[in-house]
């Protein structure tokens, strides 16, 4: 009898073992997934925040695009010379205003008129043209990836509405100007202006940035210190609308 019962105490006692397995693995299978959890949460976080962070860093200190910051990863050059707004010719304010952003002044970071016309567009079939506004191919280069997809042009819409409300039309502009790409390895006004013309920015005359201008929607194709009869006539346009276009150049030139 004795036996028995010593018997049934150790048979008792490995029954619990199994159990206390299986709550061990449950355990450590809830944990890992808490912890996934908190990592994702942490991550979005992360995605969520940084932006307004860099931008908050930006409005004083000179940014870098991301296509600069892919060239500097594969050891490709890069010219870039950070200058001021007042020492970049109005003319070319005047020029990129025109040809890529008449309203740059009116809206708050994105053209809901003209994004509602290219939706109507693309609905139809056709090809739509883009709608960006200056504000938005800021925030492409800054925060996103070159391109085209409708993932990116709908990050480009909040990431366009948060520069707007956190930094002046004026520096918005000044960076533009400072990290547009104008020729292989050749971004900003400076350095186009040098890489182009042998000149400063500065002494750009309205000629030479209205071919910077409309060199823009493709910088890699067109030589605005050589054009083609296509590139000149973009930039004769471009000096008829400048001429005719009023008081739009307010918000970055003043009155």
């Amino acid at each position: 009898m004795g036996r028995s019962r010593t018997s049934g105490k150790k048979t008792s006692s490995r029954a619990k073992k199994p159990d206390e397995g299986r709550f061990a693995i449950a355990w450590a299978s809830v944990r890992e997934r808490a912890f996934w959890r908190r990592w994702l949460l942490r991550c979005a976080l992360t995605v969520l925040l940084l932006p307004p962070i860099l931008t908050i860093i930006y409005a004083v200190v000179p940014p870098v695009s991301t296509l600069m910051l892919a060239r500097y990863a594969q050891l490709l050059w890069v010219d870039r010379q950070w200058t001021p707004l007042e020492d970049i010719s109005p003319h070319l304010v005047r020029s990129v205003i025109t040809s890529e952003d008449a309203r740059f002044c009116e809206h708050g970071g994105v053209d809901w008129s003209a994004l509602g016309t290219q939706i109507e567009v693309l609905s139809e079939g056709e090809t739509p043209r883009g709608a960006s506004t200056l504000t938005m191919q800021t925030a492409k280069n800054l925060f996103l990836w070159n391109g085209r997809s409708f993932i990116r042009k709908g990050l480009e819409l909040p990431l366009a509405l948060m520069l707007d409300a956190m930094l002046t039309k004026r520096r918005i502009m000044e960076i533009y100007l400072n990290i547009a790409e104008w020729g292989e390895g050749v971004f900003g006004a400076e350095a186009a202006a040098h890489a182009w013309y042998g000149i400063p920015a500065k002494d750009l005359s309205r000629t030479q940035a209205a071919r910077l201008a409309t060199a823009l929607p493709n910088p890699l194709g067109r030589n605005p210190a050589k054009p083609s009869s296509g590139h000149r006539k973009l930039a004769a346009t471009n000096l008829t609308r400048v001429r005719g276009a009023g008081d739009i150049f307010g918000c970055v030139l003043g009155s």
